[in-house]
């Protein structure tokens, strides 16, 4: 949807209570109005004044917005060009169910009770989280995997309370052989999955661990996130099939990419040369 001055960029999870949306405004107003989920906005450039909790508030570029479920807020345009921002919106089921997974298990069991963070300060400035946020939403609407989606739901959702939250979570880590073993375990599935997409329930499963533990434990045995490393493996795959003389379309569709476009980005990313400069260098 786009005006003279105002665009907007929207997507929803079609299985999950998540949206997100990318705009510019200028001259819009938002009437009163709540959402019934946890809402985190990023402003990127101008400002935005908004009226929350009988105050009234601004939010400049950096600067971190969070609205609670059913908290009442307009919105406005408090710069002469208006502002950018992009949001999530993140239903308390979800923000639940990925809490209880993170925490220890004391924490875990009040989360799954109906124990939810309360954020008190409807304007933060904390780079860490809007960095976070910001991840997350680039790969909501960018076409990122299911599971580099999941990995950078649950940063997020962590980042968000721990940072602005009332009481921070209580999270549980692996260290020593319970971690080697569980990021092994992960990689050994994703080394063998194929075309396959692995969903970050399986790998937490094969692991034996929760799926936060499991981010954490593999980025520091492996140097890199399950999704970034799931990635890596279908390029090898994508290169040897390659080498052997596949052309770069049917290498893309036997090792799980969109199209030939799709291998190219990644392929040139990852080695600086496209798949058809690769396949003209061999001897």
């Amino acid at each position: 949807m786009a005006t003279r001055h105002n665009w907007v960029r929207y997507w929803r999870d079609a299985a999950r209570p998540l949206e997100a949306m990318h705009a510019r405004f200028v001259d819009h107003v938002y009437t009163r109005h709540s959402h019934d989920a946890y809402s985190f906005g990023i402003t990127d450039a101008g400002a935005q004044g908004f009226r929350c909790r009988g105050a009234e508030h601004v939010s400049g570029a950096g600067m971190v917005m969070a609205f609670n479920p059913d908290e009442a807020h307009d919105g406005r345009s408090a710069a002469d060009l208006g502002y950018h921002y992009r949001i999530v919106h993140l239903g308390p089921t979800l923000v639940r169910e990925v809490l209880a997974d993170a925490a220890d298990a004391a924490d875990a069991a009040d989360r799954r009770s109906g124990g939810l963070p309360l954020f008190v300060r409807p304007v933060l400035t904390d780079p860490v989280l809007a960095g976070a946020l910001a991840r997350l939403h680039a790969a909501l609407v960018g076409g990122a995997s299911d599971l580099e989606r999941d990995e950078l739901l649950t940063a997020a959702v962590v980042a968000m309370a721990d940072r602005g939250a009332t009481r921070a979570p209580r999270v549980r880590t692996l260290a020593g052989r319970a971690q080697r073993q569980a990021a092994r375990r992960a990689h050994a599935l994703l080394t063998e999955a194929g075309q396959e997409a692995v969903t970050a329930e399986l790998l937490a499963r094969t692991a034996g661990c929760s799926r936060f533990a499991l981010y954490r434990a593999f980025r520091a045995e492996f140097g890199m996130p399950p999704s970034d490393y799931e990635r890596q493996a279908r390029l090898r795959r994508a290169r040897a099939l390659l080498a052997e003389g596949a052309a770069p379309a049917d290498a893309a569709a036997a090792t799980g990419f969109a199209d030939q476009a799709h291998l190219g980005r990644w392929f040139k990313r990852a080695y600086g040369i496209t798949p058809r400069v690769f396949q003209r260098g061999q001897a």
